[in-house]
């Protein structure tokens, strides 16, 4: 199973009907501070840092790492997409199933106009294309409404439930369907 770490980054731009997926860029910075301190967004992640946190952390090139991707519309960052290695990050962990993780990140002031949607299709439909029938698994809080529904959409299928931070979570997993030749 081929490791996602070693795709070839930055790919080209990936341009939707509304938007583009791209590295991030110096000029992303005030912008992923804004995303990361509002508290709406933080609401099922266990909060927000502050914005003096966020200054000293966030590097000048913020996300300049394989997997993530600034979500551009119009030419200015309204959020970001991480397809992040699974086995790395906190919490429960299920590498037998999906080695990357789907994340992503919406500035409160675009919610309800289905960017999350489209942008997280076309980051898993980059990923299908770079890697055909590796699984992507995705971890929300089953209290996250809007994210129960996107996970939905998109085509992640419950793998199990469980308790972390204080809350059940919910855990599912996306396989791109490659046709039979």
């Amino acid at each position: 199973m081929p490791d996602p770490r070693a795709l070839a980054w930055p790919p080209a731009p990936i341009k939707t009907e509304r938007l583009v997926l791209r590295e991030s860029e110096a000029q992303d910075r005030a912008a992923v501070i804004e995303l990361n301190a509002a508290p709406e967004v933080g609401t099922y992640l266990g909060g927000s840092p502050t914005r003096a946190e966020l200054e000293r952390a966030v590097p000048e090139w913020p996300g300049r790492r394989p997997g993530f991707f600034v979500i551009d519309l119009d030419g200015a960052m309204i959020g970001t997409i991480m397809l992040d290695p699974h086995e790395e990050r906190p919490g429960h962990v299920r590498p037998d199933i999906g080695k990357t993780e789907l994340g992503y990140l919406i500035l409160p002031q675009v919610w309800g106009y289905g960017y999350a949607a489209e942008a997280c299709a076309a980051a898993l439909g980059w990923f299908a294309e770079a890697l055909p029938g590796e699984a992507v698994v995705l971890r929300t809080q089953t209290a996250n409404e809007r994210s129960m529904r996107l996970a939905e959409k998109l085509g992640f299928t419950e793998v199990e439930r469980y308790e972390d931070y204080g809350a059940e979570q919910w855990f599912g997993v996306w396989t791109s369907v490659t046709p039979a030749a």
